[in-house]
């Protein structure tokens, strides 16, 4: 009786195989990595208490056109590195006013703030309060609800020039208006204008450490 049992797989054969597993699943990982869901690490307190320092989020690289009130994922203008420059050289005309227009190029670094205007938006900021197109926000600074968190601080109690910008301004066609939920302790488009649509990375849609935060936007 002739047996039809298989004979094991010699070791070399063995290794192949894990090889080309590993190389698969690596590439695999790469690929969702660069096009799909790409992971962020939180490196400032801008955005608490939404997000604390070092905690991590995932962002989805095919969302580069975010909503009002999405948290994103960007390339800032070169303005924003260093103490904030704002590409409008009259900016302002004498009165209290945000920035309107980003320098013209992309830094490399990456920034992650909440989208407060979107194109053809209307916009002022009274007391760290976003108003867009005349009504107050009700997105992203709560300051009395958020007063009791660690690090977070309420707009005026820290330097109130930077919290009133009554003149109103337009964000340009094609660009977002992007700012930190702790608006005492972010420099963000008030100080070196609106992001392009071409320069944003993608909208975060999870939290995935530490995790105790674990959970969907």
């Amino acid at each position: 009786m002739t047996s039809t049992a298989k004979k094991p797989k010699g070791l070399l054969a063995s290794g192949a195989e894990l090889v080309v597993t590993v190389a698969v699943a690596i590439g695999l990982a790469l690929l969702v990595q660069a096009f799909l869901v790409k992971p962020y690490r939180i490196p400032s307190g801008s955005m608490i208490p939404t997000l604390a320092i070092g905690q991590r989020i995932l962002v989805n690289r095919l969302d580069t056109h975010p909503a009002l009130g999405d948290v994103v994922v960007f390339h800032p203008p070169s303005g924003a590195v260093g103490a904030g420059v704002c590409g409008n050289p009259s900016q302002g005309g004498g009165h209290p006013q945000a920035c309107d227009k980003s320098l013209p190029t992309e830094a490399k670094v990456t920034f992650v703030k909440r989208v407060v205007g979107l194109p053809g938006d209307h916009l002022r900021i009274i007391d760290g309060y976003v108003y867009l197109n005349g009504r107050r926000e009700t997105f992203g600074y709560h300051p009395h609800r958020n007063a009791s968190a660690v690090g977070f601080i309420p707009c005026n109690a820290s330097a109130p020039a930077d919290c009133q910008f009554p003149q109103t301004i337009t964000v340009p066609p094609g660009e977002y208006y992007m700012m930190g939920d702790n608006r005492g302790d972010s420099l963000d488009s008030r100080f070196w204008g609106p992001v392009p649509q071409k320069w944003i990375i993608g909208v975060a849609f999870a939290t995935y450490w530490p995790i105790g935060r674990i959970g969907f936007f």
